[in-house]
């Protein structure tokens, strides 16, 4: 945990946002695996993280707007839990470490929810809560509330997302230095990964590989590793292919560190450790991509304009090796690129490998001023609004070899002005690449987070064989 101070301060920035009411904010479960006993390992919820920064579950944190109190709500362990888990400390006692004076059983919880007079339907005494992405904390507040299940998300607390997102969009330096924490971890994995990306290998063994790194610095995953010769596939968690000359490796992967801020980094090598010439043409035209929205980051630009300045790269490099032709401008403008890059550039990255996007993408990746395009490819940018200093995003440019893409524009007709779609035909076989860095928006620009991981041709050529 941070120390108690960094939780305090949020929470009364959070009450002073929403203005009035009570606030309730859910930790999570476990999760029952296979049957009731084994649960999948467990995972606190985000925002109870950022406010409360408990780990155990079955925890409700409660924000008094009006009196300015907080509350931690939960039963406490009794002996049948300490013979399997030894001793653990109260719920007062996890609530003090905080800074949390108020505790409460899930009874109290009760009593006082009814006690308050607030309800979900009265927006001058209102209750506030975000938006359950799990079925037993919807079941959970709808009891406690006194609405349907099936309700529950209608009257989500719209002042609280948009509090949280302000307040959680703007990462500090304590979050900051556990973000690189996460990196440096990255570093690891995919080096070591890069290393181990010779003929004959499976993709599992590798796979495995950066799992067990992302453990050894205390911490899961950050979400399930992509580790595929098919890179054509965006999101490919099949790693039962064999490594074969001729082939690019997408290793997309990231992980937690033990206070749950992630990482999250694409790598793309030549198995057997050196690219060929198509290979290393299309890497470089997507590397260049990279570096320049690197480049022009920085406050005040939209992430769509960044977007845009990469696609134009990319754009202007698929020209050059005759797969798309005629002006560039109209090319960008019609989405003509996007055929090969059908997602957005990059997303908002925290406690979240795609942070807050519980609280609705929209919600977090715009707002009034900047809206989603509805251009296929644009239209998958999952943060598009205007930068701040401190905001923590990916930027992950890529190229896709889609041949069922490829057939359906080619047979409708789409961008055929635009489109070589003969020469098309002869990357169908290659795969993929993506490259991926998490980047830190500063007062002046940006900088890339944590120890640099081979990314030039030559650095991975280097690496892969040293």
């Amino acid at each position: 945990m941070f120390k108690k101070e960094t939780y305090i301060a949020r929470r009364e920035q959070l009450r002073k946002d929403v203005g009035h009411g009570i606030i309730i904010i859910q930790g999570n479960h476990e999760a029952p695996c296979n049957y009731p006993d084994n649960t999948y390992w467990f995972r606190q919820d985000s925002t109870f993280l950022y406010f409360f920064g408990l780990q155990r579950e079955d925890l409700i944190g409660v924000l008094d707007c009006d009196s300015g109190k907080d509350f931690i709500f939960a039963n406490d362990y009794d002996i049948d839990d300490v013979i399997w888990t030894g001793p653990l400390p109260s719920v007062r006692e996890l609530a003090a470490s905080v800074g949390v004076e108020n505790t409460g059983t899930l009874a109290d919880l009760d009593k006082f929810v009814q006690d308050s007079k607030h309800s979900v339907l009265n927006s001058q005494s209102a209750v506030h809560y975000l938006p359950p992405y799990r079925a037993d904390n919807r079941r959970q507040l709808g009891v406690l509330l006194g609405i349907d299940y099936d309700a529950v998300p209608r009257y989500a607390s719209m002042p609280l997302i948009l509090a949280c997102v302000r307040q959680r969009s703007i990462k500090s330096d304590e979050e900051i230095a556990e973000i690189e924490k996460a990196i440096a971890t990255a570093y690891n994995m995919h080096v070591g990964a890069m290393r181990m990306a010779m003929p004959g290998r499976y993709e599992y063994e590798l796979a495995g590989f950066m799992q067990g790194e992302a453990w050894k610095g205390n911490g899961p995953v950050s979400f399930p590793v992509i580790m595929t010769i098919h890179g054509e596939t965006l999101h490919n968690h099949n790693h039962n292919h064999k490594l074969e000359l001729g082939r690019m490796l997408v290793m997309d992967a990231g992980c937690e560190t033990a206070m749950n801020y992630c990482s999250d980094i694409t790598r793309s090598v030549p198995v057997g450790g050196k690219f060929d010439d198509r290979q290393r043409a299309i890497y470089q035209i997507v590397l260049n991509a990279n570096l320049e929205a690197i480049r022009v980051t920085r406050p005040g630009i939209t992430y769509q304009e960044v977007h845009t300045a990469a696609s134009r790269v990319l754009a202007q490099g698929y020209k050059e090796l005759g797969i798309l032709r005629g002006n560039l401008d109209d090319i960008v403008a019609n989405g003509a690129h996007s055929l090969l890059m059908p997602h957005g550039l990059g997303h908002m990255m925290g406690l979240d490998v795609h942070d807050m996007e519980n609280y609705g993408q929209i919600n977090v990746g715009y707002d009034d001023e900047t809206r989603p395009s509805n251009q296929f490819g644009l239209g998958s940018l999952r943060c598009g609004r205007r930068l701040q200093p401190g905001f923590v995003i990916t930027d992950e440019p890529g190229c896709y070899f889609i041949p069922a893409l490829i057939d359906q524009w080619r047979q409708q007709g789409t961008n055929k002005d635009y489109i070589n779609f003969d020469e098309l035909e002869k990357w169908k076989d290659f795969g993929g690449i993506r490259i991926e860095d998490d980047i830190l928006v500063t007062a002046d620009g940006c900088r890339v987070l944590g120890k640099p991981i081979p990314k030039t041709v030559a650095e991975i050529e280097a690496t892969m064989n040293s």
